[in-house]
C-alpha cells in the first residue's frame, strides 16, 4: 500500500492511497476461510460448503470491508507518523465509481484540512485587566437581611403589606363573574414579589381571611411554569384556559418575619461567640460575597483571555473544506445556509482549541489519573468537615474518592477542575494585569457588555 500527500494549498491537501491486491489478499482469504467454517448454506453441511460457493456469495463483500478497514488504519498511520495537524478528518473524494467485483488495484483520494503553524507566547507586552468586586455597603446589607429572613419566623397578620404570602383558595370563573362549574380550582400561596402587574398586585395589600380578589391570572403572572405550579396544571393548559379570570378567597396572610441581627443569629449562622457584634457580623459576610465573587472574576479573566488571542492572532484555517466536513458529518442535516449562520461561531471555538493547546504545550500543563485522585480526596475531606463528621484516615478518603471516580461525568469534572485552576494560574503568572476594582452592579453591566 502506498500513501502519498499532495503540497499543502491554503490549508488542505490531498493524501492519496494506492492499494494492490497483494495488499489485501491474505487477510480476505482467511475472512473467507473462516466465513466457510461457520457459513450455513443448503445442500451443504456446516463447514463443508465449496470456497468456489464461499468466493462467489462472500468475496466482494469482504473485499470491500477489510481494504476500508486498512485504509483507516494507514490513514491514522500516516498523520500519526508524519505529524499531520488535520482539522476534522479525512473526506474522501469520489470522482469516479469504485469496480470491486472486477478490479483488484484500486486508488482512493482523501482531502484533509490542516492547522495552521503558529505560535503562542505570553509576555508582559500582553495586557489585560483584572476585576476585583468589592461588596458595597447596599449589597452587604441586602445579604444581610436575606441571612435574617431565612432564621425568621412566620407570623400571621391581620391585614397584608406588600411582601407578603397569601395562602388562598383560586377558582376559575365564567364569562359571567361566577365560579365556573368543573373549571380549574386549587389551594396555593401567592407570593406578592411574583405578581407581575403593579395594579393587580396592589389588589393583595391589605386583604384579610375570606377577602375576594378577582384576577387576570395571565396578566399578573407572566411565568407560565410558575403559574401551572400555582394553579397545579400542565403548561400546555396555561396557553388554553377558557377563562383567564379568577377568584382569590384569601385563606390566610403568613409573613416572614426576620430575625433581629443580634448575637443570638450571628451563632447560629457561624457557631457560638464566632461573631461579637453587627459590625464583625456585616464585615464576614462581606468577605464571604467577596471571596465568592472572585471566581466571576476569573471566568471573566478566562473569557477575556479567549477573545484577546483569537482576536490577536487572526488564525488562518482551510474554511471551505471545514464547512463540507460539517455537513457531511452532522447527526442531523444541515445545510450550507444553515451553517453559515454559525461557522464564525463555530471557526472561533477551533481556533482557541488550537491556542489553548499551544499554550498547554508550551507550559508543560497536564492533568494526570494522581492528580485528579488526590483533588478528589482533598474535596473530600473538606466536605466532612463542613458536615462535622470525622475526617478519616487517607485510606478511607482514597476508597471513596477512588469509588466516586468510577462515575464518568464525576471523573470529568474534578479533571476540568484542576485543569481550569491550572490554566488560569499560568494567565496571572504571564500576562499583565491591572487591577481594577469595581461593584457588583458595575462588574454585572461589563460582563454584559462583552
Amino acid at each position: 500500500m502506498k500513501l502519498t500527500q499532495s503540497k499543502a494549498k491554503d490549508l488542505m491537501a490531498t493524501i492519496t492511497v494506492e492499494v494492490k491486491a497483494a495488499d489485501y489478499s491474505e487477510r480476505v482469504e482467511k475472512v473467507l476461510k473462516d466465513y466457510r467454517k461457520t457459513a450455513e448454506v443448503p445442500g451443504f453441511r456446516k463447514g463443508k460448503t465449496p470456497m468456489g460457493i464461499i468466493n462467489k456469495k462472500y468475496r466482494t463483500s469482504v473485499i470491500v470491508e477489510e481494504v476500508n478497514k486498512m485504509l483507516q488504519d494507514e490513514l491514522y498511520k500516516h498523520i500519526t507518523a508524519e505529524k499531520v495537524r488535520v482539522l476534522g478528518s479525512p473526506m474522501p473524494i469520489d470522482e469516479k465509481p469504485i469496480d470491486w467485483e472486477n478490479d483488484e488495484d484500486f486508488t482512493f483520494e482523501y482531502e484533509v484540512g490542516l492547522a495552521p503553524e503558529f505560535d503562542v507566547k505570553i509576555t508582559a507586552k500582553d495586557k489585560l485587566n483584572y476585576y476585583k468586586i468589592k461588596a458595597d455597603a447596599k449589597l452587604v446589607d441586602g445579604y444581610c437581611n436575606d441571612i435574617a429572613k431565612r432564621y425568621g419566623k412566620m407570623s400571621n397578620p391581620e391585614a397584608s403589606v406588600e411582601g407578603d404570602l397569601i395562602f388562598c383558595t383560586i377558582e376559575q370563573l365564567d364569562v359571567d363573574g361566577n365560579v365556573m362549574e368543573n373549571g380549574i380550582k386549587n389551594d396555593a400561596t401567592v407570593a406578592m414579589d411574583y405578581i407581575a402587574d403593579k395594579k393587580i398586585k396592589k389588589q393583595f395589600v391589605g386583604v384579610k381571611t375570606d377577602d375576594l380578589i378577582t384576577v387576570n391570572v395571565m396578566k399578573a403572572f407572566t411565568n407560565h411554569s410558575d403559574l401551572g405550579a400555582m394553579l397545579n396544571v400542565d403548561h400546555a393548559a396555561i396557553h388554553n384556559l377558557t377563562s383567564e379570570e379568577f377568584q382569590f378567597t384569601v385563606k390566610n396572610v403568613n409573613r416572614l418575619e426576620p430575625a433581629e441581627l443580634n448575637v443570638e443569629l450571628f451563632d447560629k449562622v457561624y457557631g457560638p461567640g464566632a461573631i461579637k457584634d453587627e459590625k464583625e457580623f456585616k464585615a464576614k459576610v462581606k468577605s464571604e460575597a467577596e471571596a465568592q465573587f472572585a471566581g466571576e472574576s476569573d471566568r471573566m479573566l478566562k473569557n477575556d483571555v479567549v477573545t484577546y488571542f483569537v482576536d490577536k492572532l487572526k488564525l488562518a484555517m482551510p474554511n471551505e473544506f471545514l464547512k463540507r466536513w460539517l455537513v457531511q458529518t452532522s447527526e442531523q442535516p444541515i445545510t450550507m445556509e444553515m451553517l453559515e449562520t454559525e461557522y464564525d461561531m463555530y471557526a472561533k471555538s477551533l481556533q482557541w482549541q488550537l491556542i489553548e493547546n499551544k499554550i498547554l504545550e508550551n507550559h508543560s500543563i497536564k492533568v494526570t489519573q494522581d492528580d485528579v485522585l488526590a483533588h478528589t480526596k482533598v474535596l473530600i475531606s473538606a466536605q466532612m468537615k463542613q458536615y462535622g463528621q470525622p475526617e478519616g484516615d487517607d485510606k478511607q478518603l482514597t476508597d471513596i474518592a477512588t469509588n466516586i471516580l468510577k462515575n464518568e461525568e464525576e471523573r470529568k469534572k474534578v479533571y476540568d477542575q484542576i485543569f481550569d485552576e491550572r490554566t488560569l494560574a499560568v494567565y496571572k503568572e504571564n500576562f499583565k494585569l491591572t487591577e481594577k476594582s469595581v461593584s457588583y452592579d458595575e462588574f454585572v453591566k461589563l460582563a454584559s457588555g462583552k
